[in-house]
């Protein structure tokens, strides 16, 4: 364990925080040192997830027996709202990436608009940067806070950034429609979520209303240069894990969907995790399962000016975890992709 990272993670017993671990145990350069979920306390992490059995790893503690003297970065897998109070009470000298909603958002009024209760924390909402790792990489490098993105919002922002900021699209114009894979709402008990009550259906939910939208408006303005509302209706699709994005744009004056094409292209040819999808292939959720891969498809619409853009990553991986563990790799100096190779399970 010489010479590696010492690493907590805390809400170790929900899905983010579980792929975390998952991820983390075999990355070579970090030594997983806590595992706190204050539910779970004393537990093994085998007795809340047997497929972590065999690994080695430390019981589940409580935030309050943590000696972070002995850490050098967090990983925050805690729901909204109770994350920043936590966080605000680490040793300053720790690193953090975290992985709830409590930092995203830069406005402290967003956040108690849509959150429903004040941020505890807002010069700490002011220092952190939020970690879209292809679009803020160097300010993360130099983060002490990084506020890993939505996994709604990662695969948005990824696909309709690069068009936004090149004027190929309309930014005032577009309809997002979302799907995502269960483990998107948590490991909590909810009624919708039950097998029977999501298994072999299709439903909308949070519709006009869901907390993603703001942050998606957010890192939209900021590329347009205005302020930017879009029309983004998440579903619930009967699978674990899986995301896939479908948005309708409207082409500016001049811009054709090879104009698209080729500025999604170039953009990203260089990221090792963003890829178009070959030429007579769409984007399937299927491509990139328990991978931190996203593929991303352009089409011609129908409707003469129009383009149907499309993005799918796992929303635990990429739209968590992996992305979380991709950022700590950038803020210690790491090589971005280390512990992060694994290809796509498929089928």
């Amino acid at each position: 364990m010489a010479n590696r990272i010492r690493i907590a993670v805390i809400g170790a017993s929900g899905y983010t925080g579980s792929d975390l671990v998952r991820l983390a145990v075999r990355h070579p350069h970090i030594e997983i040192v806590y595992l706190t979920a204050n539910s779970q306390a004393g537990k093994p992490m085998a007795g809340v997830f047997p497929h972590l059995g065999q690994l080695g790893l430390p019981d589940l503690i409580s935030n309050d027996e943590a000696d972070w003297s002995r850490v050098d970065a967090v990983f925050c897998g805690l729901p909204h709202a109770t994350s920043q109070e936590v966080i605000n009470a680490l040793p300053d000298h720790l690193k953090v990436i975290d992985m709830s909603a409590d930092f995203r958002l830069r406005d402290a009024e967003t956040y108690a608009r849509w959150y429903g209760v004040e941020h505890t924390c807002p010069e700490l909402q002011a220092e952190a940067v939020y970690g879209l790792t292809e679009h803020y990489r160097d300010d993360i490098r130099n983060a002490r806070l990084v506020a890993c993105p939505g996994c709604y919002p990662t695969a948005v922002l990824i696909l309709l950034l690069p068009l936004v900021k090149a004027n190929l699209i309309d930014a005032g114009d577009l309809i997002i429609d979302a799907k995502s894979g269960v483990t998107g709402a948590g490991r909590a008990l909810k009624q919708n979520t039950l097998f029977s009550e999501a298994g072999e259906g299709l439903s909308p939910y949070a519709v006009g209303k869901h907390r993603h939208g703001p942050e998606i408006d957010q890192e939209l303005s900021l590329a347009a240069g205005r302020n930017v509302v879009v029309n983004f209706t998440p579903h619930l699709i009967p699978m674990s894990r899986g995301e896939l994005i479908t948005a309708y744009a409207r082409l500016t004056d001049g811009t054709g969907v090879v104009d698209c094409v080729a500025a999604l292209a170039g953009r990203y040819a260089d990221e090792p995790f963003v890829n178009m999808a070959p030429v007579g292939v769409l984007p399937s959720t299927q491509f990139v399962r328990g991978s931190n891969n996203v593929l991303l498809g352009v089409i011609e619409d129908r409707i003469p000016g129009r383009v149907i853009l499309i993005s799918t990553l796992d929303n635990l991986v990429k739209g968590s975890a992996g992305q979380a563990l991709q950022n700590f790799n950038l803020m210690f100096g790491i090589q971005e992709t280390c512990g992060l190779e694994q290809v796509s399970l498929f089928p």
